[in-house]
């Protein structure tokens, strides 16, 4: 009896185990989704869940108090539907919105039913809401016009119960205004709460214009950044005073500068100060003018690698999580770094003078080598309009970057005056938005080494210009709108002889011309959140010397890949592989053990894949394996013992697994295996054998309080 409860209850904890590993892949995905914005997109029935919820305050906050209790009465009042926080940029709105949105009355009173929006400087209501849609799980509708959508978003909210709305919309320009008051008038049980630079004369009334802080609250914020040991150093009384006044309440400003005297000695406190003096910027606002001009006297004491690193997030869009593994790309292709390592590293130093944020989403990821997919970084944006300001200071022909932002079809008018001329830069972004036609202005680049395209279109043409690039090095493409965007004209790429990688994200790749095949210089190409299945199916290789010098693939949520493309077997230079996340990933064919040159496979989060090739005994050069959760991986090859080469092995999650294969024994370089306690005692046996194993166990504690969910479970689906 006793020994049939105790196999009863194994199976039960399996399944639920099951469970929890479903829900935790979701969680993982959605902590992904969070970095790409309005591109959130999970591949699921009913679309996207939980992409507006409401981002924790990381940051030290003082002096709010008051602010906080005025914010959440005009939320929590049955007032005006619309409450507007009101200030110049790095005073805090953003901060103090999300503390209000955090505060335990306001989420007693709305429940569930708050939800976040980054707006932009080009308002679209109906993006607004397909993204409250996707936060709810619902598909999508197709919206005819803004008040259709309002529409739609009245019914699906009456449909998910009766709860007031919360709506934090950040970062709100002029233009919006007049489709708040439509929503607010349709939606007669929705309180919107607003941040913005500029006050609505519509919402005057429910404005709180957010104060700088006092000097108080400024020096209590200065000293926590500029000495953050214990508040004390031996720089005079009178010189951090003058610096605390000199940044004018603006907490953004108080901790930058705070962190870039952090450590100097008094000579460089002095010397800031002088050039506070002197200093004089391009910049209109009188408030933005003094805070531009504080923040980049800041910049001074960097060195010229941090310089550049900062200069070069520029590239990418505001208010979006930038992947450290683009940066990497730009930086690894331009010979600035070799591994990674060295871009992390200075990442971090400009995190540590609070010129960006580093957000880390996989737990363990600092544990894998040179795996940085889990690593982004965020700004803010009036830090990216201070590295703009400095790549503005020269001629627009002299730049080394040009950051382009294109509205509809408006191109600059220095670009359509200058159509033959010649320009220098080496770093070149082109932003445009959903209503850009493709139709494109010749321009001449021949010195551009990285082009980052951040586009919104549905249909995007790569520009003609393309082909005249001799000197590209790095291409990266990424989609920052609701849907995947088609790429049109892909076999322009294969004009680029020079180019080492390539990196997709959130776009639709429809065929791969042998064109691309024959870029004998690439070295890495990207695919993030794209749809390439239907490409890979129709390649066939037909080019004798395929990518020869092709030494890494990364494919990461794709989730139309089912089966591993045949194609890429012919790749005999790959050395490292990643296809992580692909949640629809169920087989990979025999031709796998063709990769004989492959040294690092990683597959962590495949959930559906089933088993490993007999032919993965062939990869001799194979010395990294991550399968961590592959929940559904039943066996390991009989072949494993044959990866002589094998030096390390990630295997957390994988609670499909009831035994080993004999073959393992012979694993005699095998130096550690990361698991965790379900399937460590699967290493026990063969622990005699391998002589320099190190077995790292990862204790997680099972937390099953989800439970109350409500899932009711019979024994006999228990035992399936």
């Amino acid at each position: 009896m006793m020994e049939s409860l105790r196999t009863s209850s194994i199976f039960l904890l399996s399944y639920l185990k099951r469970i929890l590993e479903k829900v935790n892949g979701i969680d993982g995905r959605l902590e992904r989704i969070e970095t790409i914005g309005k591109r959130e997109r999970v591949c699921s029935g009913n679309g996207l869940v939980g992409c507006c919820e409401v981002p924790e305050v990381r940051v030290s906050v003082v002096g709010f108090e008051e602010a906080v209790r005025e914010v959440k009465m005009l939320v929590v009042s049955g007032g005006e539907q619309v409450v507007v926080v009101s200030a110049p940029g790095g005073c805090g709105k953003t901060t103090l919105a999300k503390i209000v949105c955090h505060d335990e009355d306001v989420t007693g009173m709305f429940k569930d039913n708050i939800f976040f929006v980054t707006a932009s400087k080009a308002p679209n209501l109906k993006v607004i809401i397909e993204r409250l849609f996707e936060h709810r799980g619902f598909k999508v509708p197709e919206f005819q016009t803004d008040e259709d959508a309002i529409y739609q978003l009245e019914s699906m909210f009456k449909r998910t119960g009766a709860n007031p709305i919360l709506l934090f919309l950040d970062d709100v320009w002029s233009g919006l205004e007049s489709l708040i008051e439509k929503m607010t008038i349709q939606i007669p049980e929705i309180k919107i709460l607003v941040t913005s630079r500029i006050v609505f004369p519509r919402f005057k009334k429910s404005t709180y214009k957010l104060k700088l802080l006092s000097y108080k609250d400024a020096m209590a914020l200065f000293r926590h950044s500029a000495f953050p040991q214990d508040g004390s150093s031996s720089i005079p009384d009178d010189l951090v005073d003058k610096i605390v006044r000199g940044c004018g309440g603006f907490p953004l400003a108080l901790e930058v500068v705070g962190r870039s005297l952090c450590g100097k000695p008094k000579e460089i406190w002095k010397r800031t100060l002088k050039e506070w003096s002197q200093g004089e910027s391009i910049f209109s606002s009188k408030s933005n003018k003094e805070i531009l001009t504080h923040l980049q006297t800041s910049l001074n004491s960097l060195e010229e690698r941090y310089m550049d690193c900062f200069l070069d997030l520029a590239a990418f869009p505001e208010d979006q999580r930038i992947p450290a593994t683009a940066l990497i790309d730009m930086w690894v292709g331009l010979n600035l770094d070799e591994d990674g390592g060295g871009a992390i590293a200075n990442l971090l130093e400009l995190s540590t003078r609070s010129l960006l944020d580093v957000v880390v989403t996989r737990k363990d990821a600092s544990e894998i080598s040179s795996y940085y997919n889990e690593h982004f970084v965020t700004q803010h944006d009036l830090l990216r309009e201070l590295a703009i300001h400095q790549c503005s200071l020269e001629l627009i022909d002299k730049r080394k970057r040009l950051i382009i932002e294109i509205e509809g079809n408006d191109f600059p008018r220095w670009w359509i005056e200058r159509e033959q001329h010649l320009f220098c830069a080496r770093l070149v972004s082109i932003s445009t938005d959903e209503k850009f036609s493709s139709n494109w202005h010749d321009i001449q680049l021949p010195e551009v080494e990285v082009l980052v395209l951040n586009i919104q279109a549905r249909n995007y043409t790569l520009p003609q210009f393309l082909e005249k690039m001799d000197q590209l090095k790095v291409l990266i493409i990424t989609n920052y709108g609701f849907s995947s965007s088609e790429i049109h004209s892909i076999p322009l790429l294969g004009y680029l002889s020079s180019l080492k990688r390539i990196r997709f994200e959130h776009v639709l790749i429809s065929s791969i011309g042998d064109s691309i095949l024959k870029l004998r210089n690439l070295r890495k190409i990207s695919f993030i959140m794209c749809e390439i299945a239907e490409a890979f199916r129709k390649c066939t290789i037909s080019v004798p010397d395929v990518l020869p010098n092709l030494s890494e693939i990364v494919i990461d949520y794709c989730n139309d890949l089912v089966e591993f493309p045949l194609c890429l077997c012919e790749i005999r230079s790959l050395e490292e592989l990643s296809i992580t996340n692909c949640h629809e990933l169920v087989t990979i064919g025999e031709d796998f053990g063709k990769l004989e040159n492959l040294k690092v496979l990683r597959l962590h989060g495949c959930t559906e894949l089933l088993e490993l090739p007999e032919s993965i005994g062939s990869l001799k050069k194979l010395n990294f394996l991550d399968m961590s959760d592959c929940i559904r991986l039943s066996k390991l090859p009989g072949q494993m013992g044959d990866l002589c080469g094998l030096r390390e092995i990630h295997m957390r999650g994988c609670w499909g697994l009831s035994e080993l294969p004999l073959s393992v024994k012979d694993l005699v370089h095998l130096k550690d295996v990361m698991s965790d306690e379900e399937t460590a005692y699967l290493w026990q046996h063969f622990q005699i054998y391998l002589k320099n194993l190190e077995l790292h166990v990862d204790k997680e504690d099972v937390n099953l309080d989800w439970l109350h969910l409500g899932f009711e479970l019979t024994l006999e689906e228990c035992e399936e």
